[in-house]
């Protein structure tokens, strides 16, 4: 038997069956690896792989979703104490590291229609009628103070229950919850005509302003998707609203898309999707540096921070406000699923919108914790290489992000089993649990921003765990240099589908050809613009990072629906995809601990990069700016492929030599790796973004979620400077032949020269 099989034959209780299609043997290469070394290594993920434990990871979900734990609140704390103590059980070293951040709570929220005589109502007849359920606060009479004197003759006044309602069967939803207010809203209290604005983008905007219809001094309502809440909110503060709403529209992810919780996985009438409206990283008080005790803090009118409130409402609580409005008739594209015509007003309904928050009590700093256990590693202790993933939530959060913590969990006790069978890692391998991600990336960023020098110079990857497993679709993404590593680590793991390894499900749902026919397409994997605790490493230090996960059809992101009874019910019944993510982050994480030298990808970084040139042209020609002569950065790329071609080849033929390069000469190369991608970053940053400081990936500043590929260039041409978007294209070009000279000295340091 290869090395391999025997451990995996020695391997007490198997916890799945091993369908065709799995590698398990060792005869092949792994890159990195001398021929020694890759059997071993091989034998070593088999063996890894086989430990996670679904009945394990439910029991972890079950846990940590039996409250909702808010960031800065005692049941987070609580979930600090369960990580720590199942790694410290593991018998992992443990450490929790506490910030004091800017974080101020929501304590009540309310929110009242007036609406002219007589409206011919279709919204749910529960909205009208429904009493609160907790976590928000109504009242105030028709034409009462409370109700702000918009009431009086001809006037229905309407107090919204705005706190999501108990599902049967779901013990979660019944318990306390967070208010339904946007985390870093402001606190105020504002009245005006409603406004509908489509999803609040910039461009809707502007088809507003052809239409005549202006926000200003209006409550405007948008729907959810196509931009991070915070661009929402910051376009409608820019233009002079005094309140947003914003609610998650049928069409989107509710009964349009299939049946609601609890019969099915879409949003019911009244599920809510809360979320942080902070454009920005990290503590907003302490911007690009820690909050550690006795930083410097910016007052808070200098924050980045929003300044009307910002409230979630669903789409039971949007009809109510939105079927009664009129004024112009909205393009065909901004009707939704609601069963009414769509206008975009302003008015005749009118809102009035109330938020008060712990900030004015003096509550509006609160301590934060990260979690970390560390397996130390065995030969280069000093080399780092983390996973982590966000332990805070909206409600519940059984899908976002308890299945991530749970993956890390798992993904620990599976190598530290490893290491106390005597196969311990090389390199150290940090297991973290990130506080107030929901906020920001809050948690991560702070940590990123303390540790930054021995970040930079020892940390070999990062990889992310968010929303790990609410479905059965495998998905990956992050830095190009570790794709080709995560898709042959996935080619060693079973899917739970039973349809052969994880790899090979994949190519068959993207419609590719089996693996081994001739293609040379893969799966699609994203791009790391932002949006989860990544960008710390990625986008502010230049580190490569890698992310997967399972999803699926679902509508309760960031509700109180987003819980155990869910996951066990729709998500993922039998918890064996929550198993398969830890699988994948064990093996990868030995990989990577373990190679001796290190298996990042720069052809495939390479040929990523060219195909991104022709964008350049197509953006200038789409904001009507010339276009910036590529040919330099194309060039540069073309050096780099070669480079790192020929690095590839003289690394493979050096570790499958009779006598593999001495140790020296392999700290030598992997010192020079770990400088390929911190090359490509620039100290001072994107201009617009500072924090911002690899050249390659951002998140778009005008819409948050979607990914900007050379954010220097593409900002240039975005403000119509041509010239600044050449002399842009001059200094990444620099950069790429920056990296390339780091290749070359990897290289030489392999070749013994």
């Amino acid at each position: 038997m290869s090395l391999a099989v025997a451990v995996l034959a020695a391997a007490p209780g198997l916890p799945f069956p091993l369908p065709a299609g799995v590698r398990l043997g060792a005869q092949e290469a792994i890159p990195g690896y001398t021929r020694a070394g890759a059997e071993r290594q091989r034998a070593v993920e088999a063996s890894a792989v086989a430990r996670p434990d679904p009945a394990t990871m439910e029991r972890h979900v079950r846990a940590l979703s039996a409250e909702t734990h808010v960031a800065g609140t005692p049941a987070q704390e609580r979930s600090r104490d369960y990580v720590l103590a199942e790694l410290k059980r593991m018998g992992l070293a443990t450490e929790a590291r506490g910030y004091r951040v800017w974080l101020p709570h929501a304590t009540g929220v309310q929110l009242w229609v007036y609406r002219p005589r007589p409206v011919a109502s279709t919204a749910p007849a529960a909205t009208l009628v429904r009493k609160d359920g907790g976590g928000s606060a109504v009242g105030g009479a028709p034409g009462s103070a409370g109700a702000g004197g918009a009431g009086g003759a001809g006037v229905d006044t309407v107090a919204l229950a705005l706190a999501e309602p108990p599902v049967a069967g779901d013990a979660t939803s019944a318990l306390p919850q967070y208010p339904t207010v946007n985390g870093g809203s402001a606190a105020g209290d504002a009245t005006g005509e409603v406004v509908y604005v489509n999803y609040g983008l910039i461009e809707d905007y502007a088809q507003l302003d052809s239409m005549g219809v202006s926000v200003r001094g209006k409550i405007a309502v948008a729907r959810y998707g196509r931009s991070f809440r915070g661009i929402k909110a910051r376009e409608a503060e820019k233009r002079g609203a005094v309140a947003l709403l914003i609610y998650s529209d049928p069409a989107d992810d509710g009964y349009v898309r299939g049946d609601v919780y609890p019969e099915g996985p879409l949003r019911p009438a009244f599920g809510v999707q809360r979320g942080s409206v902070v454009n920005g990283q990290g503590d907003p008080s302490t911007p690009g540096w820690p909050s550690v005790d006795g930083a410097r803090r910016l007052p808070l009118d200098s924050m980045r921070v929003p300044r009307i409130p910002v409230v979630p409402i669903g789409y039971g609580n949007a009809a109510v406000l939105l079927e009664g409005v009129r004024g112009a008739a909205v393009p065909q594209p901004w009707q939704g699923g609601l069963a009414f015509r769509y206008h975009a007003g302003p008015g005749p309904v009118r809102a009035r919108v109330r938020v008060t928050t712990d900030a004015a009590t003096g509550g509006g700093f609160k301590t934060v914790w990260n979690t970390f256990g560390t397996i130390r590693g065995s030969e280069q202790p000093d080399e780092l290489v983390i996973v982590g993933a966000h332990r805070d939530g909206w409600g519940p959060g059984a899908g976002d992000n308890v299945s991530g913590t749970a993956s890390v969990l798992e993904a620990a006790r599976a190598v530290m089993e490893e290491a106390r069978a005597g196969r311990p890692p090389k390199r150290t391998l940090v297991f973290a649990t990130w506080d107030a991600e929901e906020w920001g990336l809050v948690g991560s960023s702070e940590y990123v921003e303390e540790d930054s020098l021995r970040l930079s110079r020892h940390l070999v990857a990062y990889l992310n765990q968010d929303v790990a497993a609410s479905g059965p679709n495998f998905g990956g993404g992050g830095s190009p240099s570790l794709r080709a590593v995560l898709r042959d680590v996935t080619r060693g793991v079973p899917d739970p589908s039973g349809g052969g390894s994880v790899y090979a499900v994949w190519r068959a749902r993207a419609g590719l050809p089996a693996a081994g026919v001739a293609d040379s397409a893969e799966p699609a994997m994203g791009d790391p613009g932002g949006g989860s605790d990544f960008a710390g490493f990625y986008n502010h230090l230049g580190v490569p990072h890698a992310d997967w996960g399972f999803g699926g059809v679902g509508g309760v992101y960031h509700s109180q629906y987003d819980s155990f009874d869910w996951m066990r019910r729709f998500g993922d019944p039998g918890f064996r995809y929550h198993a398969a993510a830890a699988r994948v982050n064990a093996a990868l994480l030995l990989r990577l601990a373990n190679a001796d030298v290190l298996p990042y990808d720069y052809v495939e970084f390479a040929r990523t990069m060219r195909r991104y040139l022709p964008g350049v042209a197509r953006s200038a020609a789409a904001r009507r700016v010339a276009a910036p002569d590529v040919a330099p950065l194309a060039a540069a790329i073309d050096r780099m492929e070669r480079s790192a071609a020929a690095f590839a080849t003289t690394r493979d033929a050096a570790l499958a030599a009779p006598t593999p390069p001495p140790p020296a000469a392999l700290a030598a190369a992997n010192t020079a790796l770990k400088q390929v991608e911190k090359a490509l970053t620039r100290p001072e940053g994107l201009r617009t973004r500072p924090w911002f400081r690899t050249l390659i990936y951002a998140a778009d500043e005008d819409n948050g979620y979607a990914n900007v590929v050379f954010p220097s260039v593409s900002e240039a041409l975005r403000d119509g400077d041509a010239a600044r978007a050449g002399a842009e294209v001059v200094d990444l070009a620099g950069r790429f032949d920056a990296a390339t000279r780091a290749l070359e000295t990897a290289t030489r340091a392999l070749a013994g020269r």
